[in-house]
Order: structure tokens, then sequence, then C-alpha cells
């Protein structure tokens, strides 16, 4: 998630409609199946009748994309009732131990968090004590524009603010990697450079838009954004295993891979595993696993805690400047599918849903770094795609570092 001034901008989920296979692993995967969620009957293992080859050729697909991008380990689930499931964990989680990757494992899902800030405030308009044609400047003082700039625009990405994780000065202190932001504090880098268009001309990724609404969250819930989130969202949708890490006291709780990046001064690749993710806060902060994002993928694309009319906000989407994504209240869609994608360093994840087929996928990663400008999480996903639907199989070029 965290964007050095030549990183890319935004990382598009890769988009999968799914013929699904068993969860038996094979041995040279070392997979291992997750268990069932009992607020989720689809989460259980099944064969559904979709056969050994199948299986067989998505394990090889994945783990050759694993190997050719150098990715340490990766967890993959794709859930389709009535045509099975495919729940894989191969690779290591330790380049030095040597210890396996479990779909079991807590992992830092970047900018998924949008989903959850995005779903916090919707309940607040639920409420009745927001709306989304609010300005800004109604919640929070010293926005640039901010009387122009309306929640609207901050949770659609079109708000013309500048990405405060672009500014050079704010790059470089995150050489500390252990260094305590304040969202204020990380705002300020933002602020230093003028807006780069006007309110809702067009679209671009800036993580300042969500910070700014996890103050909106604190400023009119009167409670912590992490608190809230807790109880207006994780707890009502059963995520017991998804949690949003105070500034002071970022735990990142056991058991989980240790994460590796090359978002270093330097270049070089290293352990971001306890790295503080305090700068990312309501944009990027969220910790959670493959079983929680698998039961929250139906319910963003489906609105489960929302108002339909709420819902059908947050369903609206306008261009991205990527052919076939489009992007709405905090959530992209591309070939008929919703959800989001998140990154940050050391760990990639993607979580999205087909309403038609009922299908999620979840990708889980422990690296960010690319491969021939591309995404690694896009890349496993594309390798699955271009199996089980190759007439349909979503692609994206990244700009390059």
């Amino acid at each position: 998630m965290r964007r050095t001034p030549a990183r890319r901008l935004f990382a598009v989920v890769l988009l999968v409609a799914s013929v699904l296979a068993p969860t038996t692993a094979t041995p040279a995967m070392a997979g291992q199946a997750v268990g069932c969620d009992r607020h989720d009957p689809y989460s259980c293992p099944s064969d559904g009748g979709r056969g050994r080859e199948l299986t067989a050729r998505l394990d090889k697909a994945i783990e050759d994309v694993r190997r050719q991008a150098a990715i340490p380990g990766v967890v993959v689930g794709l859930w389709m009732p009535g045509k099975g499931n495919y729940v894989r964990a191969t690779g290591v989680a330790d380049k030095t131990t040597g210890e396996p990757m479990n779909t079991g494992f807590f992992s830092r899902i970047g900018s998924e968090t949008k989903t959850f800030t995005v779903t916090a405030l919707l309940k607040l308009v639920d409420d009745g004590r927001i709306r989304l044609d609010d300005p800004i400047s109604a919640y929070v003082r010293g926005v640039p524009n901010g009387d122009r700039i309306t929640l609207r625009h901050l949770a659609e990405m079109r708000s013309g603010l500048f990405p405060y994780t672009a500014d050079p000065d704010f790059v470089h202190l995150l050489s500390d990697p252990s260094r305590t932001f304040t969202p204020r504090e990380v705002l300020a880098y933002g602020y230093k450079h003028a807006n780069t268009f006007a309110p809702g001309a067009q679209f671009q990724y800036s993580n300042t838009n969500l910070v700014l609404l996890g103050l909106v969250i604190e400023k009119v819930s009167g409670r912590r954004v992490e608190d809230f989130i807790h109880d207006r969202v994780l707890r009502p949708a059963h995520l017991d295993h998804t949690l949003f890490p105070t500034r002071t006291h970022p735990v990142f709780p056991d058991p989980h891979a240790r994460g590796y990046t090359n978002q270093t001064l330097s270049g070089d690749i290293e352990d971001s595993t306890d790295w503080n993710p305090s700068w990312a806060w309501s944009a990027g902060a969220m910790i959670s696993n493959l079983q929680d994002l698998h039961r929250w993928a139906k319910i963003v694309a489906t609105g489960a805690l929302l108002s339909p009319a709420t819902q059908r906000q947050r369903l609206k989407t306008l261009p991205t400047g990527y052919p076939g994504t489009s992007y709405g209240l905090g959530i992209f869609k591309s070939g008929g599918w919703t959800g989001r994608n998140g990154s940050i360093p050391g760990y990639e994840s993607v979580t999205v849903y087909l309403p038609s087929k009922k299908a999620t996928l979840v990708v889980l990663l422990n690296t960010d770094v690319t491969y021939g400008g591309k995404e690694p999480s896009s890349l496993v996903a594309r390798a699955v795609t271009q199996i089980v639907t190759p007439g349909n199989v979503y692609d994206r070029p990244v700009p390059p570092r």
C-alpha cells in the first residue's frame, strides 16, 4: 500500500470467473485446507465434482508463478457454491527457517482496509448522522479546497488531494519503520502540495482521502476509528480474526508469515513483518485472514450491513482511466466482480465477489515486490483466470516503479 514517488498509484484487483476445484492438497504443494466457518457454510471444503485434473492444473500454475516471481508464500481460496472449492497454501512463510505457508495465518491486508473504513462511514450515513455530499470542511479543518470536496469525492478517490505517500520527505521518514505517525502528521505531507485537479474531475488514488474519512468517523462518532469499526462492522459481520491495530500498540497476532519488501531507500529486499503501519491508518493498517476475507467479500458486494439505498450509492462506479475498471465508494468493479485488493510493504491481498455466481476469490501473499512491472497478487490471479475462464482473463498494465 505504501507508494514511493515512482511507485504505481494503485493496484487493481485481478479478477476471475471460475470453475472451482477440490481442496485436497497434492504432496508437492504441501497445502493446507482451511476449516469451516460456522457463520459461512460455503467455507467448508468440497469437491463439487471438478476433478483432480483441474486441481493439478491450478496447483501447477500458481506454483509456476510463485517461483518465477520469487514470491515466498501464497494462499489462494476460490469458492463457488455447488461447484466446489479450491483452497491452497504453497511456498514458505519464513525464508530463514523454511516454515511452510499456511491458510490459517493472519496477514496484513493493506488497502483492503478501505472497504472497512468506507463501510463504517456508510453506517453513519444510515444512522442519519452524515451525508455523502457534505463538504469535508464541515468535519475537518485545514483541508485544501475543503469547502468543495465532499465525503463522496473522498470515498471515490476523486478529491484531487495530493497523496501524502508520494511526498519525498515523507518517503524518507519511512526509512525508520518503527516510527509512529498520527493522521494529522501524514496529512501535512499531502497538504504541502497543490491539489492535482478540481473535485470530481477525475480518479486519482490517494491515501489522503481515506485518512480524512477516518477523522470524520472519529469526529462524528466520538470514538477511535478502530473501536467504531470493531463494534459497527467487524462484530456484526462475525469477523473474529480481523483487527485494526492501534498506532501505539501495532500488534500483529500469531501465527503469521514474515513479509518481504523492496520499498526501502536502498531498494534491497528486507523483512518488513514488524514495520509500524500507523502511517497507513484508516487507509491500510488492518489485519485479517483467509476465512474472514472469504466472508467479507460477499458482505461488501451485497451490502449486508447497509441499507439497500446506501449500498446502491456504494456500487455507483466511475471510470478510473484503466480499461474495464471502475471505482465506487471504496471498492473496484471489473469483469462483473466487486471488491478490493491491498498492498503494504511485505504483503498483498485480493478479495472479490462475483454476485452472478456467488463466487469468491481471495489471494494472500507475503511480498509486494513486483515482477516485470506486475504486482505479484495480480500475477497469481491472472494465472488462475487463464485456466478457469480462458476467454475472460482480466489483465491491466501496472505503471513501472
